[in-house]
């Protein structure tokens, strides 16, 4: 097989922020060829988990997504902090976004959102035996409603397109595997 893998001749940042960082590259490719402008976004890398309650029922959280205008059901999650292990993150924004806490929890799958544009990833977990402790500790802007929802139910919200968010829908996918329901 041969490479395909592009150089990266020169980057130049156009934005920078807290939550996104925008860039132009200019890229060689293994021909010869010049890409003169490939942008590239550069977000921090992210977790979300599918949930699993002592009495069995998956957690969801319904919020507002600006971009899209939309009210989305999805599996809890965020960005992850800094130099913040991923499984750390994970516990924490379970905690601070459905008020449950965690102890077992497994990766299931690291996924890319848009690897021709974005340079992060996603850790996904499948998090068991959660227990209630607290009520929700919600960063400044979030408004999020905490749903339950059995197993079936969420195979149903999947087959009739309810869960919008595909990085959601891809750690469900995965979750719904390894729990042997599908």
């Amino acid at each position: 097989m041969s490479d395909l893998k592009w150089t990266i001749c020169s980057s130049e940042y156009i934005h920078k922020g807290p939550w996104a960082t925008l860039r132009s590259d200019v890229c060689k490719m293994p021909d010869g060829r010049i890409v003169d402008q490939y942008y590239v976004l550069e977000y921090p890398n992210w977790v979300n988990a599918v949930a699993l309650t002592t009495d069995n029922k998956i957690l969801m959280v319904r919020q507002y997504r600006h971009a899209a205008g939309i009210v989305s059901l999805e599996i809890p999650g965020g960005v992850i902090d800094g130099d913040e292990e991923p499984a750390a993150a994970m516990r924490r924004e379970l905690l601070e976004e459905t008020g449950y806490q965690f102890d077992d929890i497994e990766l299931i799958s690291i996924v890319y959102p848009n690897p021709s544009t974005a340079t992060n990833h996603v850790y996904c977990y499948l998090a068991k035996g959660g227990i209630k402790v607290q009520e929700q500790d919600l960063d400044e802007h979030e408004e999020i409603i905490v749903e339950e929802y059995t197993i079936a139910e969420v195979k149903q919200l999947l087959a009739d397109n309810k869960i919008a968010q595909s990085l959601h829908c891809t750690g469900l996918f995965y979750a719904l595997i390894k729990l042997g329901e599908l």
